[in-house]
C-alpha cells in the first residue's frame, strides 16, 4: 500500500483486497490446507468437527471458543515422529520430536504428547507442572529459557529433566552450584546463536545477533560455555549444541546454514576436546498455513531435506579426517506445526457495520465476541489469518470484511481482511482456523474478559479439556484491604 501525507486512509488502494486474497467463485468453501483433518460442512452449511457441529458446540458450550481436533493433532504429532525417525535412521540412527509447549500446553495434552511418544519443551516451572501433571517422562522433558530462576533449575533437576538448554554464562555457574547441592548431574546443551536471520517477523526470528536468546557463535561466546561446562564434569553433563532460528519459516535454506555452522562448532569441540557429544537440536519454526498465500513444507520434506543436510555435512568432514565423527542425534521441536492447524476459534457474530472511508471507498466491519484477548497476534505481528460462515449455508455474495474484537481499541483486529457473505448477521458464528498456536497461549484479561474455554472433539464427542474463565476467576485475585484474601 502507498504511503499518503493525509493518513493510511487516502493512500491509494485502502479498503482493497490484498494480493494475495483472491475474490471467491464460492465464499463458503473450505481450503483443506487450513483446516483440521476432520473439519468439513455439513448439508445445512454447518461446519463440523470430529462429527460434531459448531452450532451444537456454541449450544453446550458458549462462545467465543477454541475447538481443537484431537484426531488431528494426534495426526501432526505422529507425522513429525515418523518422518523424522524414517529420514534421520540411516543418517544418525534415528532422530527425536519434542513438542514446544509454548505453542499451547495443558494436562490433557501432555498426555496426548506421552502417548505419542514425543518429548516436550518447556521453558518455566508452570510448563514444567503441567507437563508432570500430564504424566511426562522427565527424561523427555527440555528445559529452555533465557532467565530461567534458581527454583526452576532446582525444580528441573529434583524431577529428573532430560536436558535444560543453556542460555547464558552465568546460567552455568549457578547450574553447577544447585546440581552440586543435590548431588546429581545436570543434562545441558547450549542454545548457539548463529547468526542466521530467518525470513519471518523481527519479533519471532530468533538466531540474529542482536536480540536476547542464546550465545553467540562469532563473538566466541558458545565456546567458552562449552568450555566451561567440560570443566565441571561433577556437575554438569554436556549433550551438544541446541540452536533455534525463528517461527513460521517455509524453506530449509535458513536451518542449512545453521546446521553448517553447528557442525563446524561440533567439529571444533571434538578436535580440541577429544569429546563427541551425542546430540544436536536443530530447533523448530516450522510454517503453517493460516491463510491461502501460505505453502508450508510437510513433515516428510522438511525431514527428508534436513537429514540430507546434516548427512551431507558430516559425510564431507569425515571424507578428511583420520577419525571418523560420528553423526549425533538429531532433535526438532515443532509446535505452532502440530497444534496450530488442529484448532480453530469459534465466535458469536454482534453487530455488522459498514464503514465510509472516504467518497471512493467503505469498509464492512464484523465485530464477535472475543478479539485481542483470545489471539493477540493480528496486533501484535500483522499476523494474517482466515474465516467462514459456520453456522448456515448462504447463497449472498462476497464482501470483503474486517472481523475485529470487541475490546476498546482500535487495534483489536480478528482477521484483516477476508471475504464473507454479504448477508451476514447478528447471531451469525464465524470460524477462524489456524489460532492453536500462541492464541490461548498469549491470551489475557484485557477489560476484565474471561479468556475461552479449549474444547476437544473426537468421533463425535466434545469434551471442556481447560474450562472457560469467569467473571469469580478474575475477582478471585483482587485482594481488598480488610477482606480475608
Amino acid at each position: 500500500m502507498r504511503a499518503h501525507e493525509a493518513g493510511v486512509v487516502h493512500a491509494d488502494g485502502y479498503g482493497a483486497a490484498p494480493q494475495w486474497l483472491p475474490y471467491p467463485t464460492d465464499v463458503m468453501e473450505l481450503l483443506p490446507e487450513l483446516w483440521a483433518q476432520t473439519v468439513t460442512r455439513d448439508a445445512a452449511g454447518h461446519l463440523t468437527v470430529g462429527g460434531v457441529a459448531v452450532t451444537d458446540l456454541a449450544t453446550e458450550f458458549g462462545t467465543a471458543a477454541y475447538v481443537l481436533d484431537e484426531a488431528d493433532f494426534r495426526a501432526r504429532a505422529g507425522a513429525f515422529r515418523d518422518a523424522f525417525a524414517e529420514a534421520f535412521t540411516p543418517v544418525s540412527g534415528g532422530a527425536d520430536v519434542y513438542y514446544a509447549g509454548k505453542a499451547f500446553l495443558c494436562t490433557e495434552v501432555a498426555r496426548w504428547i506421552a502417548d505419542e511418544g514425543l518429548g516436550l519443551d518447556t521453558c518455566s516451572l508452570g510448563e514444567m507442572t503441567v507437563a508432570r501433571r500430564g504424566g511426562m517422562d522427565p527424561a523427555k522433558v527440555g528445559l529452555h529459557g533465557n532467565n530461567k530462576s534458581d527454583t526452576e533449575l532446582r525444580y528441573a533437576l529434583e524431577w529428573g529433566i532430560g536436558r535444560i538448554i543453556i542460555d547464558s554464562l552465568e546460567e552455568i555457574d549457578r547450574l553447577i552450584v544447585i546440581a552440586r547441592e543435590l548431588g546429581v548431574v545436570a543434562r545441558v546443551m547450549v542454545r548457539v546463536t548463529v547468526g542466521v536471520e530467518a525470513h519471518t517477523h523481527e519479533f519471532i526470528a530468533t538466531a540474529h545477533e542482536d536480540q536476547k536468546f542464546g550465545l553467540s557463535l562469532a563473538g566466541g561466546r558458545a565456546k567458552e560455555a562449552i568450555d566451561a561446562i567440560l570443566a565441571a564434569p561433577d556437575a554438569l553433563e554436556l549433550l551438544g549444541l541446541h540452536s533455534h532460528i525463528g517461527s513460521q519459516i517455509f524453506d530449509v535454506s535458513g536451518f542449512e546454514i545453521s546446521a553448517r555452522r553447528l557442525i563446524d562448532l561440533h567439529t571444533q569441540v571434538a578436535d580440541e576436546h577429544g569429546v563427541q557429544m551425542p546430540e544436536l537440536d536443530l530447533g523448530g519454526g516450522y510454517g503453517i498455513a493460516y491463510t491461502s498465500e501460505h505453502d508450508p513444507l510437510t513433515p516428510a520434506r522438511l525431514a527428508s531435506g534436513m537429514a540430507a543436510l546434516v548427512g551431507a555435512e558430516f559425510a564431507a568432514r569425515n571424507a578428511t579426517r583420520p577419525v571418523p565423527l560420528d553423526v549425533p542425534r538429531v532433535s526438532i521441536e515443532p509446535g505452532r506445526a502440530i497444534v496450530g492447524p488442529a484448532m480453530f476459534t469459534l465466535y458469536e457474530v454482534g453487530t455488522v457495520k459498514d464503514v465510509e472511508v472516504d467518497h471512493n471507498a467503505s469498509r464492512t466491519y464484523v465485530s464477535v465476541d472475543g478479539g485481542m484477548s483470545d489471539n493477540i497476534r493480528t496486533a501484535l505481528y500483522g499476523a494474517d489469518y482466515s474465516c467462514t460462515l459456520a453456522s448456515r449455508r448462504s447463497s449472498a455474495g462476497p464482501r470483503l470484511t474486517r472481523v475485529v474484537g470487541k475490546h476498546c481499541e482500535s487495534g483489536d483486529i480478528v482477521v484483516m481482511d477476508e471475504y464473507l457473505p454479504a448477508d451476514l448477521t447478528r447471531g451469525d458464528l464465524i470460524a477462524v482456523p489456524g489460532t492453536g498456536a500462541y492464541c490461548r497461549s498469549m491470551a489475557s484479561q484485557y477489560n476484565h474478559v474471561p479468556r475461552p474455554p479449549v474444547i476437544a472433539v473426537r468421533d463425535g464427542r466434545a469434551r471442556v479439556i481447560v474450562r472457560r474463565e469467569s467473571v469469580d476467576d478474575i475477582l478471585a485475585l483482587d485482594v481488598v484491604e480488610g477482606e480475608h484474601p
